[in-house]
């Protein structure tokens, strides 16, 4: 749609030359032959510039300039003026008009060009008005949506935390666990609990990726081992006193969920009684260090990861304590914060700090400066299933 011009000037001879160039230049043209007239116009209808002469009867066009600027900061305006009314120009200018021509108009394409390069100015401005106001609106929006996402990882959190076990002394054993998330939600997940006739049982599983997708794959963890728990009670089912099973049966139900998330996972049952230690590993890395008062050594074994082949299949395998241990489980963001050249550096690293911290997490922890990191670059988690002193 062609652009409405509407000019001022109390001269018919000037105003009739300009509205009959600005018409043949294809422009919607409307006049007025005073500023008064002008301003009952321009309240009853829009133009998209102005062109108006600064020394007219009555209202002078200065002051015409700061009534319409006092409702209209953006509209495009030209003024026209004799050479000897300079001073009236800069104020003019002042005032935020787009550009000024000299009285008589020798060539009327300098007025096309004013005009043209005063409508797209306006027209720029115009859309940067309208995307800072879209950029607000969707700042505003991300921000609700930010504060939204932030009450949910919250309330996840706690519910994550709730379903992290208490420190559980049963039996003159003792089991320990921290973990340190490197977003507010963990992807890394542990549990150990009682069962009857003296069984301790116990796993830690590290979840790929990180945060509330990875997150919920621990409550479908936990869920199963409620139920394996339940079922144990009632006697339909003994998966849970069989690592390798409680593994195969994660690896159904991950596989089944479609997820696309799959997890290592060490899981294990002691007997409190005799100390035989039952145990499967579903690829997960670190093994435990087996800490005794003469010697430390990672346990044997390896596994497929749970959740990414529906073949996978699990050992079991069995290993007597001594009377005095620690049996130390640590996810694989352990390895990630150690400045060592190799894997087999870290693992060699990891297991002098695990003799000198005696089993204690707090010591490891404080051994490995994790408080003093900016920036956890992967979910970690310990945890400690300890006999006697060391």
């Amino acid at each position: 749609m062609a652009a409405s011009v509407l000019v001022i000037d109390d001269d018919s001879t000037v105003r009739d030359s300009i509205v009959a160039y600005l018409d043949d230049c294809g422009f919607q043209v409307l006049e007025c032959q005073s500023a008064t007239d002008a301003l009952g116009v321009l309240s009853s209808r829009n133009v998209d510039a102005v062109i108006c002469d600064l020394k007219m009867p009555g209202m002078h066009g200065i002051e015409f300039l700061e009534r319409l600027r006092s409702v209209n900061q953006d509209l495009p305006v030209i003024v026209v003026s004799g050479a000897g009314v300079m001073d009236d120009v800069v104020k003019a200018l002042r005032l935020g008009a787009d550009d000024f021509l000299v009285k008589p108009i020798l060539d009327m394409e300098m007025l096309s060009h004013a005009l043209n390069k005063a409508l797209e100015r306006s027209r720029l401005e115009a859309e940067n008005r309208a995307y800072r106001e879209y950029l607000e609106k969707t700042n505003t929006e991300l921000q609700r949506g930010l504060d939204e996402l932030r009450a949910d990882q919250s309330a996840g959190r706690q519910a994550q935390l709730r379903m992290l076990p208490e420190t559980l002394d049963l039996a003159s054993i003792h089991c320990r666990h921290a973990i340190y998330p490197s977003l507010m939600l963990s992807g890394d997940f542990l549990d150990y609990f009682e069962l009857s006739d003296n069984l301790l049982v116990f796993y830690i599983a590290d979840v790929s990726g990180h945060g509330a997708s990875s997150a919920f794959v621990t409550v479908l963890l936990k869920n199963l081992t409620y139920r394996l728990r339940r079922n144990l009670q009632r006697g339909s089912s003994e998966d849970l006193l069989h690592p390798a099973q409680v593994l195969e049966r994660a690896n159904a139900e991950l596989l089944a969920s479609q997820l696309g998330k799959h997890l290592t996972m060490f899981c294990g049952v002691i007997d409190t009684e005799t100390l035989m230690l039952r145990y499967s590993v579903g690829g997960h890395f670190p093994m435990p260090a087996l800490l005794t008062p003469d010697s430390i050594g990672f346990l044997e074994g390896r596994g497929m990861p749970v959740g990414l082949f529906a073949e996978a299949e699990y050992e079991e395998m069995e290993l007597k304590l001594p009377e005095t241990f620690s049996l130390m489980l640590f996810s694989d963001g352990v390895l990630e914060i150690m400045d060592k050249p190799t894997l087999n550096d870290k693992e060699e690293f990891l297991l002098e700090t695990a003799r000198a911290s005696k089993g204690d997490l707090n010591m490891i922890s404080s051994l490995l400066n994790i408080d003093k990191l900016d920036e956890i670059p992967d979910d970690i988690a310990f945890m400690s299933v300890s006999r006697g002193a060391l």
